[in-house]
This record gives C-alpha cells, sequence and structure tokens, in this order.
C-alpha cells in the first residue's frame, strides 16, 4: 500500500464532528460516539453500517448503469492516460470535454493558488471516482483527498492501486465529510454536484471545512438558463437508461442539473461569489451542441467552470 503524505488532513467522526484519535496507522477512534473507523484496502471506510444501508440502493444502480456502458477499466495504462485520452475508445467524447475543463482547472485556479499560497496545497476531490484528477493534483506535489462513495475496483477508489501518486482516499458522504473544519484549500466537485439531493446543504458542508480563503470549484456539472431544458434532459436520460439497459437512472432525487438562478439563490443563502470559466471548446464541438439543440428543441447544457469564494 503506497503511504499518504503524513498528517496532510485532520480527520473528524461524521457522525458528531469530533476530531478522530488515532489507534494505529489504519484505525481512528471517536471517543464522544465510541467508533472505530478503518482503513482497509489502502481506502478509508466513513460510513456508519447505517448510512450505507441508506446509499446502497443509488450505488447498486449506479453501479449498475456504469458497468452496463461499459465504465472503467482493468488496464494501468488507461488511468494514467486520463483525462487527455480515453484508451477504451469508447467515452472519448465525454474525455475530450473533461481534459478541457481540467486545462482551464489548472489554469485558471489550480496555478494561481500555488503561486499565492507558495506551499502544497491541501485539496479534496469529491466525487473522484477512479481518482484520475486526484493522482494528476498529487503529482503536483499536493496533498489531495479523494472522496467517493463507490469502492469499485475499476471504476471507483479501488482503482487507487492502479496509480503511484501518494494521495489519501476516503469511502465518505458529501454532505458528512470526515473532516476537520477549516483546512482545506480547495474543494472541487469533480462532475458530481448533480448527484447530491441538496446542492445548499453539500456546499454548506464543504465550507465548513474550507479554510477562510478558501476556494470550491464545480466541475462538469451540467448549467441551464432555462429549468424546463434541465427537466427535460432528465426525462431524456431516464428513457434512455430504461430502454437501452432496462434501468433507471435516478434512485433518488438529485438535483441533476444547476440553473443561473440556482446558482445566484445559493450565492445569497451561503454567502458566496461565483465566477463562471468557460473552457475553450473546438468550433465543431460548438456547432454539433447547436445541432443537437435544434434537434431536442431544448436549450442544451453549459459546462462551466465555477469557482467560488466566501464574501462578507
Amino acid at each position: 500500500m503506497k503511504a499518504t503524505i503524513a498528517a496532510a488532513f485532520r480527520f473528524a467522526c461524521p457522525q458528531c464532528g469530533r476530531t478522530l484519535e488515532s489507534l494505529t496507522e489504519d484505525r481512528l477512534y471517536c471517543t464522544a460516539d465510541q467508533l472505530v473507523y478503518r482503513r482497509r484496502d489502502g481506502i478509508w471506510r466513513f460510513l456508519t453500517d447505517e448510512r450505507a444501508r441508506e446509499l446502497q440502493p443509488f450505488l447498486d444502480s449506479y453501479a449498475a448503469i456504469r458497468q452496463a456502458e461499459g465504465r472503467g477499466s482493468d488496464d494501468p495504462a488507461y488511468f494514467h492516460a486520463l483525462p487527455d485520452r480515453d484508451l477504451s475508445g469508447r467515452f472519448s467524447a465525454d474525455w475530450a470535454i473533461r481534459a478541457r475543463s481540467f486545462t482551464r482547472l489548472i489554469d485558471t485556479v489550480i496555478e494561481p493558488m500555488e503561486r499565492n499560497r507558495s506551499r502544497p496545497l491541501r485539496i479534496v476531490d469529491l466525487g473522484a471516482g477512479n481518482g484520475w484528477l486526484s493522482n494528476r493534483l498529487a503529482l503536483r506535489g499536493h496533498a489531495v483527498a479523494a472522496i467517493d462513495l463507490s469502492l469499485d475496483p475499476r471504476d471507483g477508489l479501488g482503482a487507487h492501486k492502479h496509480y503511484e501518486a501518494s494521495f489519501d482516499h476516503i469511502q465518505a458522504d458529501f454532505d458528512r465529510l470526515p473532516l476537520d473544519a477549516g483546512q482545506v484549500d480547495l474543494a472541487v466537485f469533480n462532475a458530481s454536484l448533480h448527484y447530491t439531493i441538496d446542492a445548499q446543504a453539500t456546499l454548506s458542508e464543504t465550507l465548513r471545512v474550507l479554510d477562510g480563503d478558501g476556494r470550491v470549484v464545480i466541475v462538469d456539472t451540467p448549467v441551464y438558463r432555462d429549468p424546463q431544458a434541465g427537466e427535460r434532459m432528465v426525462e431524456e436520460r431516464r428513457m434512455a437508461f430504461e430502454q437501452m439497459f432496462g434501468l433507471s437512472g435516478n434512485a433518488r432525487s438529485h438535483e441533476n442539473y444547476l440553473t443561473h438562478e440556482r446558482l445566484d439563490s445559493l450565492a445569497e443563502t451561503l454567502h458566496l461569489e461565483w465566477e463562471l470559466q468557460a473552457p475553450v471548446h473546438p468550433l465543431r464541438w460548438r456547432l454539433g451542441r447547436r445541432v443537437a439543440g435544434l434537434r431536442l428543441k431544448r436549450e442544451i447544457a453549459s459546462f462551466p467552470l465555477l469557482v467560488g469564494r466566501r464574501v462578507d
């Protein structure tokens, strides 16, 4: 098992928020709740039995859909090539979008923070999936925690075995982060915020763990101006999943997308200021979106890089 950066993050009980005590290298203890949290197969497990049961229907549905779509790989080279190349050849268009978003993230967020802080950043990768983003950021020398619910060895946290970079792998809930407050420089929702049930609650929890000048970034979540277009997208996906796989794409009620109105409401409630960074897409991609909009007769989602910071 690869060693993680020593004392990069201070862990807290996701139940009560108390700082956890270290019993061994792979066991943490909450003195208030008398709970032991363990690291098994290189992954910290921060879901209680009760919470795991609550989430299981969603995890089963998500895993079934991803498997049916042919996501993931057993080839280490596949993971090392992400996001620049999809060696499976099945989702090259999706990964091309991810690659452009990643370039924008580095250019407009990571590099300025590196210059300003002059030290390794403490970053949480929320919805880390197979950990490709955590791996890339760890290779830059940062302390990174990859947080997700899936333990899948081909498509989830279990894929960490393919990486040489050192970072923490954590199974945890977005709304109950197992981290002490005020220690994170940057939290990145990695194509994942639309899976939350309540974006306000999730972002509030994320802000708790950020330091005073920290940033929260939302990457590759669909954004619409017209909420009706978003609802139509959700229904189209549901019908497509049922027709192709006999599965529903909504095991629980997700946010599914954001709107500009929703972003304004979140900013006002949480005292945030959003900066929208648009990745640079090629002309062919932009023309394809216009054609798709005409065919579907609705607005096509944009995928801006949303950078949030606290304001008074």
